[in-house]
């Protein structure tokens, strides 16, 4: 009667492996399912993180092959990155040392937590037969114009010693380490033309069923923005200043210009300057600030006069040009007008330096004050911006429009005048992909003085990393110590050509991974058509959000390209996302420095992998963080035992008995009060984790659900040995105990279902059907309301009528308090809903 996890858990393990129970060929007679989980970085041991995520993902990939669906269920290695060269700089050995033999660990660990990933579908994207096919799509994107080289300001991780794309500087510092400031240098980069695919990347959000936070996030992150371009002319020079703006409608109330420091008209303006050490000095200590840190809301807004003054095509007026601190090249035309009144960053800077504010927008009421049109010359609260839509005032022939018309016409006007046009511009930059680092895949590209850059021929692909390579972490890329890696001779020319020392962002290697596990062998694609036609898109897809503008991006840009370049017919990957919430413990984030790291391989030592798995799952909604309890896997644990326990208690007598349809013994064969009591019970607990796994995700809840059936089971117990509760329809709910619990802890599940008579895995069963006589509520709880306020509820019929709920609501006590001595206005039923009683 013991329940003996680790003898259980290896026997099913083996037996699964055995029997191949896992694996999956497309089957085009069933409904194909996708459901994969993001892939782990092989560091040493999987998390609590892991676990969970891969929890959510194998509980949904059951329930699914057990209501008869296709499933595809893999599991592989994002397996290039800096860690694993970090640590052979330590020790001298070699990346791939550390990385397989981390993943042979993780695979190991994995399997112990009985994950059912078809293990044949694996894929490690360090290998060559993977990281070929990243140079292939490199080139590809070359030959498009969608990968080219430009001299750029990049960030610069110190400890990294390498750069870092714009989604992988997170508040001013790397990713990978929160107390690294990210620095800026001028380097020639590799990047990857993603604004190609702005709109594109926005217009298809329409069709995704993602959390929209995640979507909101990408929103933001693409930031597309409509406006005009209108050129500025600048007193004492032959050239022009063209400005961005999204409120055109506002630039009567131009009092400055402001310029990034970056921008190529500044060198001119140091030139011509009366002051121009001073100039230079101010443009390289704004210069000097990383751009992160000048994209902060709450950046002091700081800047320095150029002497320079521009003017206003709209009204003739010259304005000074500054140099303004939160003014970035990387965005617009690198150039803004400040509109004080109506911009809180210009108002925050102007009111700072004394500079003009003038309001030329009013709300539609205050411009309807007559008195008001005449002019204001301050903003209506005199501490902040007014930045919505409203009336022009104070603008010339345009005063009196709204915004949204005087936008349209001023538009019009300056592109008719030949000094603006309409202009879209994007928050989102192209994905900088060159790192300086050595484990990762060797960009396939030749420098020859003759030929300029030439990719490597498709037929001497994969461009092999060299083992030979000293591993310093410092100075330039690796590969660049190696001569016969880097010198090579010109494909075109046959001349002396030098390869590219530069490796690839490791988010390369993630865009696109989850369409090789649909053929992971194949040498002469990236990957099967055939196989990907059936098996995508992927349907369910379960990570963290932390990757909402990183991989998520980047994996819908590179389906795109795919669709662009012919490989696939689709332009998303990914039909619906899942983010689940982290696992913390006191609080916190888990950490080996803050010593609240709990250890899964212990955990499953101690409590088994099935205990560790309904743990993760009931602890808390899987979208919320999950606080670590070790009381809490105690209790799982307790659980566990109890319902093993109970099944093998009865599972002796009933082995040979058949447990059949419990709708059929209704008539001749009647449930008993107890049977019915149970029944019902074990029904609406399979309804509701039915409809859950389909479309809630509520794991929580329905692990509660499954433990207060096991209560039923073990309150009905006088009656079961009794003969109150026929031995048929005990084995009935236990059943359905035992192939609910199936999807959380499988091991016990499938012990259980082989103690109960039955041969094989759980798996292998079809999803039991739901009785809808015995799954429907007897009773309805109605809340009666008095005067819009909840006073009471009452349980009634689910036969009653609306008269009798009338009847009942105003018999209820509570009710009368609150209706005694007051004059019944009248009582509305919404049947079998609400009531609320109306009184004065």
């Amino acid at each position: 009667m013991d329940y003996n996890h680790q003898e259980i858990e290896r026997k099913w393990q083996d037996r699964w492996a055995r029997e191949h129970l896992f694996e999956t060929e497309a089957d085009r007679a069933r409904t194909k399912y996708y459901v994969l989980e993001m892939l782990p970085y092989p560091s040493g041991d999987i998390h609590m993180g892991h676990v969970r995520n891969y929890s959510i993902g194998d509980a949904l990939a059951r329930y699914l092959r057990m209501k008869g669906y296709n499933v595809l269920h893999p599991i592989g290695w994002d397996a290039f990155g800096l860690p694993a060269e970090n640590a052979a700089i330590k020790s001298g050995r070699h990346p791939s040392e550390f990385t397989f033999t981390y993943i042979d660990r993780m695979r190991g660990q994995l399997q112990r937590l009985g994950f059912s990933y078809d293990w044949r579908r694996e894929v490690t994207t360090c290998v060559p037969e993977y990281y070929r096919w990243n140079q292939w799509f490199f080139i590809k994107m070359f030959e498009r114009g969608l990968a080219y080289r430009k001299e750029a300001r990049v960030n610069w991780c110190t400890k990294c010693q390498t750069v870092l794309a714009n989604e992988q500087v997170v508040d001013g510092c790397c990713w990978r380490h929160e107390d690294t400031p990210v620095e800026e240098r001028e380097l020639e980069q590799w990047f990857l033309k993603t604004t190609a695919y702005a709109d594109q990347l926005l217009d298809d959000m329409k069709g995704l069923r993602w959390p929209e936070r995640v979507l909101t996030m990408q929103r933001n992150w693409i930031g597309k923005s409509m406006g005009s371009e209108v050129d500025f002319d600048v007193d004492g020079l032959e050239e022009s200043v063209r400005i961005f703006t999204t409120r055109i409608d506002t630039i009567f109330g131009c009092t400055a210009l402001f310029l990034a420091a970056e921008h190529p008209l500044i060198e001119e303006l140091i030139a011509a300057s009366e002051q121009p050490e001073e100039l230079a000095r101010e443009v390289e200590r704004i210069k000097a600030s990383s751009v992160q840190t000048r994209v902060e809301v709450d950046l002091k807004k700081e800047g320095a006069p150029t002497g320079f003054k521009a003017r206003n095509p709209f009204n003739g007026v010259d304005v000074p040009i500054w140099i303004a601190n939160f003014v970035l090249m990387g965005y617009g035309t690198g150039a803004v007008m400040a509109v004080p009144a109506h911009d809180q960053r210009d108002f925050e800077f102007c009111s700072a330096y004394g500079l003009p504010i003038r309001t030329v927008i009013v709300p539609a009421q205050v411009a309807a004050d007559a008195r008001l049109k005449a002019g204001v010359t301050r903003p209506a609260t005199g501490a902040e911006a007014f930045t919505d839509y409203g009336v022009l005032v104070n603008s010339g022939a345009y005063s009196g429009l709204g915004s949204e018309e005087a936008i349209t016409r001023m538009t019009d006007d300056a592109e008719k005048g030949g000094f603006g046009k309409r202009k879209v511009y994007f928050r989102i930059r192209d994905w900088g992909v060159s790192r300086q680092r050595y484990w990762g895949t060797p960009i396939p590209m030749i420098y020859c003085n003759g030929c300029g850059i030439v990719p490597v021929p498709e037929e001497d692909l994969p461009v092999v990393l060299p083992r030979n390579v000293k591993l310093t972490g410092e100075g330039r890329a690796a590969l660049a110590s190696v001569p016969e890696f880097v010198n090579v001779k010109c494909p075109k020319c046959g001349g002396a050509g030098r390869r590219e020392t530069d490796t690839m962002d490791t988010f390369v290697d993630s865009s696109w991974y989850f369409y090789r596990y649909t053929d992971p062998s194949i040498a002469t694609a990236p990957f099967d058509r055939a196989a990907v036609k059936h098996w995508f898109p992927v349907d369910q897809y379960i990570g963290g959000i932390e990757h909402a503008i990183l991989h998520l991006i980047y994996m819908r840009f590179w389906t795109k390209v795919m669709r662009d370049i012919g490989l696939v017919k689709f332009s998303e990957p990914v039909s619906r996302l899942f983010n689940q919430g982290m696992v913390i413990k006191d609080g916190a984030k888990m950490s080996k420095s803050k010593g609240n790291v709990v250890d899964p391989v212990a955990m499953c030592a101690r409590y088994g992998a099935d205990t560790v798995r309904l743990y993760m799952l009931f602890a808390a909604p899987p979208e919320k963080d999950l606080d670590w309890s070790d009381k809490g896997i105690e209790g799982a644990s307790r659980f566990l035992n109890r319902v093993y326990r109970m099944v093998m208690r009865y599972a002796d007598r009933l082995r040979d008995v058949s447990a059949g349809a419990i709708a059929a013994w209704n008539g001749a064969n009647a449930l008993s009060p107890e049977e019915r009591r149970l029944a019902r019970k074990a029904h609406r607990t399979l309804r509701h984790v039915g409809d859950d796994m389909e479309e809630r995700w509520h794991f929580n809840t329905d692990v509660a659900l499954v433990m207060e059936l096991a209560n039923e089971i073990a309150d009905l117990a006088p009656s079961i040995e009794s003969g109150a509760v026929r031995a048929e329809v005990l084995k009935s709910a236990l059943e359905m105990l035992v192939l609910m619990l199936a999807l959380f802890t499988p091991h016990i599940a499938d012990e259980l279902w082989e103690a109960l008579g039955h041969q094989g895995s759980t798996l292998r069963v079809a999803w039991p059907a739901v009785d809808p006589a015995l799954a429907a509520e007897e009773e309805l709880e109605i809340p009666v309301q008095v005067n819009g306020k909840l006073r009471a509820r009452i349980r009634v019929p689910v036969t009653v009528t609306d008269d009798e709920i009338r009847s009942l609501a105003l018999a209820e006590p509570k009710v009368r308090e609150q209706t005694d001595g007051q004059q019944i206005v009248k009582v509305i039923v919404v049947s079998k809903k609400l009531v609320n009683v109306v009184v004065k």
